[in-house]
C-alpha cells in the first residue's frame, strides 16, 4: 500500500510539472511576433520562440551547422547587432575576441525572443534545399557506407569540390525530432544532376543511425547545401593531402577533379585507417598511380592486426609523413579526419615548413 500511494503521489506530482511547463511554454515563454531585419534589406515577421538557426532554416535561408544545432561544431556563425541578448557560455569557445567583439555570435545558441537585426554572408543566399532520391547504397567498409544520389528538384547542384551538403533526418523510431547533418561529397562538380557521400556509423548518432539502420535505396530524401571553405584551391604547389576513414570524401573529390581537368600538380594522399578491413577504394587509387606518374598514395594503419598479413606502412599519417615527402618547398596540404588528427597533422606540416596559410582542413 505505502509503494502504491509512493508511485500515486509522484505521478501526481510529476502531471503537474508537466502542466506547469506546458502553461510556460504557451503563456509566458510566448514571445509573440517578432521582425527580423536581415542585411538591412530584408524583414521577417515571425513567431518568437525558437532558436535563431531553425528561424531562418524555416524560412528557407540555409546556415552551416555541422552538429544540427547543438552548439558543438561553431559553423553557425552570423552577426547580430540587436536583439540577440548577452553572449551565453556555450558560445564563447568557438568565438575569438575579434569575433565576439564584432557582435559574431552561434545562431543555434540564441533563441528568438524580439525583433532582430543580423548580417548573413550573401554567399548563403545561394544555398538551396534539394529533394533527391538514394538510387543507389553499398557498403565500404562494416560501418562506413556509400550514397549514390540523384537529384529531383533542383535537377542540378553547383559546388566546389571538397564542399558539403547537409542532410536530413526525418522522425523514426525513438527519434522524435528532424535534424540536419553534414557530409562532404565525395564526387566532383562536373557531375551536377548528383553526388555521392562517404557515411559512417557514429554510435547514437541520429542522422547516421538513420543512413545505415532505416535509409534504403529509392527512398527519397531532402538535403541542402552546398557549404563550406574547405576546397580545392588553384596554384601549382605540391598537395599534401591527408584523411582518415569517412574523411576521405572530400579528399577524393579534390584529387578527382585535378586529374579530370588536367591539373598538373603532384599529389602525395596518406590515407590512415584502424585495420586492414577499415581501408576502402585501394584498388581505386592504385589505379590512379598507374595512371598518373605525378600522383602517390600512401595507405597506413595504426593497429593492423596479426592475420592482416600487411605489408605497407603501419602507424598513423602523421607518423609516416617525413619519410615520404621529399625537401622541396612550395607545398600545401589538405586535411581531413576527426579534430585531434587534424590538429597532429597540422603541427607536423608546419615542423616540415609549410605555412599554415597552406594548409586547408576540415574536422568532423
Amino acid at each position: 500500500m505505502t509503494i502504491l500511494i509512493t508511485i500515486i503521489t509522484l505521478s501526481i506530482i510529476g502531471g503537474i510539472l508537466a502542466l506547469i511547463l506546458s502553461i510556460a511554454e504557451n503563456y509566458i515563454a510566448n514571445y509573440g511576433e517578432c521582425t527580423i531585419n536581415i542585411n538591412n534589406n530584408k524583414e521577417l515577421t515571425i513567431e518568437g520562440g525558437n532558436s535563431l538557426l531553425t528561424t531562418l532554416i524555416t524560412e528557407e535561408i540555409f546556415i552551416p551547422s555541422a552538429c544540427g544545432g547543438r552548439g558543438s561544431c561553431g559553423y553557425c556563425k552570423i552577426k547580430v547587432d540587436e536583439g540577440g541578448g548577452p553572449l551565453l557560455p556555450t558560445e564563447i569557445p568557438y568565438l575569438s575576441n575579434k569575433e565576439q567583439n564584432e557582435n559574431i555570435r552561434l545562431s543555434c545558441q540564441i533563441k528568438v525572443k524580439n525583433d532582430m537585426k543580423i548580417f548573413i554572408p550573401e554567399e548563403l543566399f545561394s544555398i538551396k534545399q534539394y529533394k533527391a532520391i538514394v538510387s543507389k547504397i553499398s557498403y565500404l567498409t562494416s560501418d562506413i557506407k556509400e550514397l549514390y544520389i540523384d537529384f529531383i528538384e533542383p535537377k542540378e547542384i553547383e559546388f566546389k569540390p571538397g564542399q558539403y551538403i547537409q542532410l536530413l533526418a526525418p522522425k523514426y523510431g525513438t527519434n522524435k525530432e528532424e535534424v540536419y547533418r553534414a557530409y562532404s561529397i565525395a564526387s566532383t562538380p562536373s557531375n551536377k544532376d548528383h553526388i555521392e557521400l562517404m557515411i559512417g556509423l557514429v554510435p547514437n548518432g541520429i542522422c547516421s543511425t538513420y543512413v545505415h539502420k532505416h535509409l534504403k535505396e529509392n527512398d527519397e530524401i531532402t538535403l541542402n547545401g552546398p557549404y563550406g571553405d574547405f576546397y580545392y584551391h588553384q596554384g601549382e604547389d605540391d598537395m599534401i593531402c591527408m584523411a582518415i576513414g569517412s574523411g576521405m570524401a572530400p579528399i577524393k573529390s579534390i584529387i578527382d577533379y585535378v586529374f579530370e581537368n588536367a591539373i598538373n600538380r603532384k599529389i602525395v594522399f596518406f590515407f590512415g585507417a584502424r585495420t586492414k578491413d577499415d581501408l576502402f577504394y585501394l584498388e581505386y587509387f592504385r589505379e590512379k598511380e598507374r595512371q598518373y606518374s605525378n600522383f602517390k598514395f600512401l595507405p597506413t594503419l595504426s593497429r593492423p592486426k596479426d592475420d592482416d598479413e600487411w605489408n605497407g606502412d603501419i602507424g598513423r599519417v602523421t607518423e609516416i609523413l617525413y619519410s615520404n615527402l621529399d625537401g622541396s618547398k612550395n607545398k600545401e596540404a589538405y586535411i581531413c579526419g576527426n579534430p585531434m588528427m587534424v590538429k597532429d597533422s597540422i603541427e607536423k606540416l608546419k615542423e616540415f615548413g609549410i605555412p599554415e596559410k597552406k594548409i586547408y582542413y576540415d574536422e568532423f
